[in-house]
């Protein structure tokens, strides 16, 4: 790695840790949290669940393998901050397109290196997400002011930040089905998921009404991954209720997982320092086997808070025991809070996409026979 200016991480507890800076220069204020995975930086980068957080990479070498044009999760870097042990400037990939330095700067992103990542890794854990800082203009003159905008900082209006502005298509060589997404802050492969499954996607902002989505006649609505708390998006949480209402199949994942569990009269609450990584186990409690899955999120679903005549959980964290997936039993809808369309690891989990495909199927079969 090479020479460079020093940077700074700032805590809201007060903890400064010195490093060398990359990326792009100056000051960023975010909620810090961290990610265990091994591999996958570039879909951590460019995923809009990250929207206002300042990422730490728990893995010590970050961009060995570069960055490339074809792994992008969306049109651009999320992160609020970076902060890593070592970056690599030399990275060796035969799709390598640039170093992970030059597409922060790129991106104006301000990232950190030469950070104790296990030291704020155990910090987090211990005291559970905080916010804090990543910055190459720091000095103790100035540190109970930058102290103060830390501490107040907040995530809001995250799904507002990231979903699209206007509706657009993703279409299916040979398509079976008409499916709609609400975009929450999408993640691509999401979309090619469904297209690889026989899938025309249409994806609509976050503020679609189910009216609007209805007129369409999809068979089916998959409500996407997102960032913030979901207890704050109170007019999404109503659409969806209509949807549920409707008799269309939906699934929803992560962010879309949650809203569900809102609109059908369950609570959400904050994690201490939330599942980010790819390799969080996942115990399906239909099918009694446990996969290793790709998480990021600080929310959960309060199993307690579901109507146990209307739901069931179907899926749990196996370290930590929170809901992972609800099966709704009289209309039909499943939602898991992991990603089933990521690809850091085993595509194990893949299969939901499959019954989803099966759920459309049905109800789009049941359509035409009603016709």
């Amino acid at each position: 790695m090479s020479s460079a200016k020093k940077a700074w991480v700032v805590l809201a507890d007060g903890q400064v840790l010195e490093g060398q800076s990359f990326g792009a220069c100056g000051t960023s204020i975010g909620e810090i949290v961290f990610n265990t995975g091994m591999t996958g930086y570039q879909e951590v980068l460019t995923d809009p669940s990250y929207y206002g957080q300042i990422v730490t990479q728990t893995y010590p070498l970050i961009g060995n393998y570069g960055i490339n044009n074809d792994d992008m999760e969306s049109a651009s870097c999320h992160v609020k901050g970076y902060i890593v042990r070592e970056w690599c400037d030399e990275p060796s990939n035969f799709r390598v397109a640039m170093n992970i330095d030059q597409y922060l700067k790129k991106q104006n992103i301000i990232a950190v290196s030469g950070i104790d990542t296990r030291r704020l890794t155990k910090t987090l854990r211990e005291n559970g997400v905080m916010n804090g800082a990543v910055t190459t203009e720091y000095s103790p003159e100035g540190k109970d002011a930058l102290l103060q905008e830390i501490r107040t900082f907040a995530v809001r209006d995250a799904v507002k930040a990231v979903s699209c502005e206007k509706p657009f298509r993703a279409e299916a060589e040979h398509p079976s089905l008409e499916v709609v997404l609400m975009d929450f802050g999408h993640k691509r492969n999401i979309t090619r998921s469904l297209v690889s499954r026989g899938c025309n996607v249409t994806v609509v902002p976050c503020d679609a009404t189910a009216e609007e989505i209805l007129a369409g006649r999809p068979d089916g609505v998959m409500l996407s991954n997102g960032p913030g708390d979901p207890a704050e998006n109170v007019e999404i949480i109503a659409e969806i209720a209509k949807l549920l209402r409707s008799g269309v199949p939906v699934f929803g994942i992560c962010l879309g997982h949650q809203l569900t569990a809102l609109a059908a009269g369950g609570r959400t609450a904050k994690l201490k320092y939330g599942h980010r990584g790819a390799n969080q186990p996942v115990k399906d409690l239909k099918l009694g086997r446990t996969y290793i899955t790709s998480q990021n999120h600080g929310y959960a679903v309060v199993g307690e808070s579901l109507d146990p005549a209307e739901a069931v959980i179907s899926h749990v964290n196996a370290n930590d025991g929170t809901v992972e997936g609800v099966e709704y039993l009289h209309i039909p809808c499943f939602t898991v809070q992991f990603h089933p369309e990521a690809s850091a690891g085993p595509r194990d989990t893949s299969y939901l996409f499959d019954r989803f495909v099966d759920m459309m199927n049905a109800y789009h079969k049941e359509a035409k026979q009603d016709a």
